[in-house]
């Protein structure tokens, strides 16, 4: 019988492996206009933290005891839908489990762009949407700007790294660790900040002395304080997550928050999908810098691994974008 792991109980700080269940479910005949696919690849992201929580969200919340949904590739195996056949690769959003049925429509076929399938669940999918999206129309940076990047190694900053850099802008990324810091230099990076090593406005000071135009965070705290300090004016800042306060709810403490008044920057937080009707134009554009473009993955085995993939997000488990392979 096919698998999916469930929400067995609502995680208070950070979500241990008792918080999840991995159950059998029914395996449904098609109806018309249905597919049938078994999953290759899924994708675990920080967004599903929040989801773990009984609250008013842009995503509604998992609930107790159903199988789990999140970014997955799988192949079709049966269909009752002429516009999807046997052995289509195709994305999705039924993941967490090894086997997806559904409407033809929920299922995307994937594009003619020269990649493993699983690059669409990272740097050509949602991860990669963000970074470009975020950076290019959300921060408006452009060429001459001088970019700060937090999680600089994970799968959403490698990609606004490599992306700035293309179009001609300076880099400075954050990454905890030696090994991740050389990752993201290869990337291009034009300094790289070890936050484990030291203060983080400290080491921004030095890396950028005459300040930053644009910051992309994926996490808050100190990195966004710190970005606030030496932001030049009329900085743009595009919040794009908040992983140091997705377990904790104690509030972030920004020393310099009243810059943003004085410097005019302005602060916009955005969500992948607000893009989603512009996805032909992304697609275009990474296949052409795809010749250039460097991916990392952090890769874990089966489907009983999704658990201790999911919980590696937060402690600095991955590399690029954390997956895993059935």
């Amino acid at each position: 019988m096919p698998r999916a792991w469930t929400l067995a109980s609502r995680p208070k700080g950070t979500p241990t492996p008792n918080d999840f269940a991995l159950i059998s479910v029914d395996r449904p005949e098609l109806a018309d206009g249905e597919v049938r696919v078994a999953n290759r690849w899924l994708s675990v992201d920080p967004y599903m933290r929040g989801r773990m929580n009984d609250v008013k969200s842009y995503v509604p919340p998992f609930a107790i005891g159903a199988p789990m949904d999140g970014g997955a590739v799988g192949e079709v195996v049966e269909s009752r839908d002429p516009s999807l056949a046997v052995g289509d690769l195709v994305q999705h959003m039924f993941g967490w489990r090894d086997e997806a049925v559904g409407p033809a429509a929920a299922f995307i076929k994937l594009p003619a762009i020269d990649a493993p399938p699983q690059a669409f669940l990272g740097q050509l999918g949602m991860p990669g949407m963000t970074a470009y999206w975020g950076l290019l129309a959300v921060a408006e940076a452009k060429e001459g700007d001088t970019v700060f990047v937090s999680a600089a190694a994970g799968a959403v900053g490698s990609t606004v790294v490599q992306v700035a850099k293309a179009k001609g802008m300076t880099v400075i990324g954050s990454a905890g660790g030696a090994a991740k810091g050389e990752w993201v230099r290869s990337l291009g990076a034009d300094a790289v900040i070890d936050y484990k090593a030291g203060s983080v406005v400290e080491a921004l000071g030095k890396a950028a002395p005459k300040g930053i135009d644009v910051y992309f965070d994926n996490v808050g705290g100190d990195h966004l304080d710190a970005a606030l300090a030496h932001a030049r004016p009329r900085a743009r800042f595009a919040i794009c997550g908040m992983i140091d306060v997705y377990n904790d709810a104690k509030p972030t403490q920004l020393k310099y928050l009243a810059r943003l008044i004085g410097n005019r920057i302005q602060m916009r937080g955005f969500i992948v999908s607000d893009f989603m009707s512009r996805t032909a134009e992304f697609y275009q554009d990474m296949a052409i810098l795809s010749g250039t473009l460097k991916r990392e993955e952090t890769v874990h085995d089966g489907l009983d691994a999704m658990p201790d993939a999911f919980l590696g997000l937060f402690t600095g488990g991955n590399t690029g974008k954390m997956l895993v392979k059935l």
